[in-house]
This record gives structure tokens, sequence and C-alpha cells, in this order.
């Protein structure tokens, strides 16, 4: 089993920045892609940024330029940093671990934009 902790989320006005990170604990030999996904009232689940355990990144398009990924394997912690926030990013955002073909979900931690 794998347990996803996020922390990192809370209020901030447009422009501002926030950091994420989720620590995964327990029993697993590695993980593999790890990533970001959030959730707005309404809507659907997307993919916000996902890494590999070689740092390969994925960004989604609306978050380009503004967002970063990054893991420490070592920690087996991901980290989303977010600069230039809109309201638009206003979410859920929920970490993602993968081992082998099993998925594991954060429990998700909520950021708020102001405008």
């Amino acid at each position: 089993q794998v347990q996803l902790v996020e922390s990192g989320g809370g209020l901030v006005q447009a422009g501002g920045s926030l950091e994420l990170s989720c620590a995964a604990s327990g029993t697993f030999l590695r993980i593999n892609t790890m990533g970001w996904y959030r959730q707005a009232p309404g809507k659907q689940r997307e993919l916000v940024a996902d890494i590999t355990r070689g740092s390969s990144t994925n960004l989604a398009n609306s978050v380009k330029g503004r967002f970063t990924i990054s893991r420490d394997n070592a920690k087996n912690t991901v980290y989303l940093q977010m600069n230039s926030l809109k309201p638009e990013d206003t979410a859920v955002y929920y970490c993602n671990g993968k081992v082998g073909i099993a998925n594991f979900w954060g429990q998700g931690t909520q950021v708020t934009v102001s405008s």
C-alpha cells in the first residue's frame, strides 16, 4: 500500500505563488510516475503535470510557463511550484503516484486564487 500526503495549499491573490508537496509512504519498491491533478467544482479531474522517475516532465498547456514539477526520489516526494496564479487555477489538487500498474491518490489540497 502507498499513502500520499499533500501539503501547501491555501488562499492566494492572483499573480501570487504557492508550492505544493506530496510525500509517499508505505510498502513499495519504488514509485514510477508521480503527478498532480486538479478538480474544480462542476468539472472533471484533469492532469496538471507529471514527472517520471527519470525526471521527464509533462505539463498541461494551461500551466506551461507558470508551473514547475520536480521530485526527490530519495524522499519519495513530488513538488509543484505554482507561479503567476490565476483565479481559474482554483481547484482541489490531488497527488498521484503509480506503482507498477496501480494508481494511488492523495486526499487533495484546496488551492484558491482570488481576483
